[in-house]
């Protein structure tokens, strides 16, 4: 399969967005949600909290009773019981009264508010008070925080750690979830070796791609799994195809240069539909996708950093999106630190090192160059329709971090 023509980004990008397809729901324990994503609204089978409750550790008085007293003018209540967390009092405070309290305890009958410990002297049951508490100070009321029935979180809402509080306050133990996808890694290639610290043959070279693609499918939320192909058709198709029957998106690595002979390209447009295949981009311009029964496939580069690049451009936000999250780059304007050229009718992607006001780029951009991409922080991101920048222009930023799930 050849293409000769190049797709422009943004078409691209649209071809994936026609094709978006979405992962099932499952419901797992609610120890197992954090940095999923809800499938389901939450909806409180509680208030929180359940009752009045103290906020401090003190004395449940009634307010009125302090008002006026200082260091210099005290006075004088009567302890008549105390509740600890996780108890109540049935007895009910009156006139001049006070009960022992614990920070999270229910409000006894008759309080309406709390003074701190810190303000207070006792002796027995004598409570002398130097401070002066207004009725509902230092007092949590009921349905404070959540009030039963009401929706407290959406659908499609990223669980962190602060969403699985609210959802257990609100009664939940399981919770519906997007299933999390799975890839299929195919690296192919027949001079690919695993990594070693002998000496290697001629002609072949160390398969870093599984490690990092494999990483990166893991940072969208999703798994993946890793096969290998050599360069042939049959063996590229009986992978990619077996791939289609048990996975939701298939990856492959190599085989994808705009040129004849381009196996992975030559499979897809036998068994399925292309999407795409050369988009006008730097680095990644062999970037391919398609459709394999239903799934979509994606065909990055063999070299490293253009095949980073193509799953950070194209498939990072597939699978986000695959559950239910949205995904879009999150830029932030810089200060450029060095001239950084481009071309009409090409999205460059530049590897560039960013502070709080400054970005350069990183001056060796090969797209085999690994260490590039580790000696980087970000992309500046070149409009196809810039011919690139000046020094101490503002352009436009991307950091790696601000990709992560």
């Amino acid at each position: 399969m050849f293409l000769s023509k190049l797709d422009s980004l943004s078409n691209a990008a649209k071809l994936i967005n026609d094709n978006q397809q979405y992962t099932d729901i499952e419901e797992i324990s609610i120890y197992d949600c954090h940095k999923r994503v809800l499938a389901e609204d939450i909806i409180a089978y509680h208030n929180s909290p359940p009752f009045d409750k103290s906020a401090m550790d003190g004395f449940a008085v009634i307010g009125e009773n302090t008002f006026g007293a200082s260091q210099s003018a005290p006075k004088s209540l009567k302890i008549i019981d105390a509740i600890g967390a996780g108890d109540f009092s049935d007895k009910t405070v009156g006139e001049n009264e006070a009960i022992v309290i614990a920070t999270g305890a229910p409000i006894p009958e008759g309080a309406n508010a709390v003074i701190m410990k810190e303000y207070t002297t006792t002796d027995g049951d004598d409570l002398t008070i130097y401070s002066q508490v207004t009725p509902g100070e230092n007092v949590s009321p009921k349905a404070e925080d959540i009030k039963k029935g009401e929706v407290i979180l959406s659908k499609n809402t990223f669980i962190r750690y602060q969403e699985m509080g609210l959802i257990a306050s609100a009664g939940y133990d399981t919770v519906k979830v997007y299933k999390k996808p799975r890839v299929k890694l195919i690296i192919t290639g027949n001079e690919l070796v695993e990594p070693t610290k002998d000496e290697i043959d001629k002609a072949k070279i160390i398969n870093s791609n599984q490690f990092t693609i494999t990483a990166m499918v893991e940072d969208s939320g999703a798994v993946c799994d890793i096969g290998h192909a050599g360069d042939s058709f049959d063996e590229v198709k009986e992978a990619v195809l077996e791939a289609s029957k048990e996975y939701d998106v298939i990856m492959t690595t190599g085989g994808t240069a705009i040129s004849k002979g381009d196996v992975v390209l030559d499979v897809v447009d036998d068994i399925g539909e292309i999407l795409f295949h050369g988009v006008a981009m730097r680095p990644g311009k062999p970037a391919g996708a398609g459709i394999i029964n239903g799934k979509m496939i994606f065909t990055f580069s063999g070299q490293p950093v253009a095949a980073m690049s193509q799953f950070d451009v194209f498939a990072r936000k597939y699978l986000f999106e695959m559950q239910g999250r949205p995904f879009e780059f999150s830029i932030v304007k810089k200060v450029s630190q060095l001239k950084v050229p481009s071309q009409l009718g090409r999205t460059d992607f530049i590897r560039s090192f960013t502070d709080e006001e400054y970005t350069k780029h990183v001056l060796n951009r090969g797209s085999g160059i690994i260490r590039s991409m580790v000696e980087a922080n970000s992309y500046i991101i070149i409009d196809e329709n810039d011919e690139g920048y000046q020094k101490g222009d503002i352009v436009d930023v991307v950091f790696f971090d601000s990709l992560l799930w």
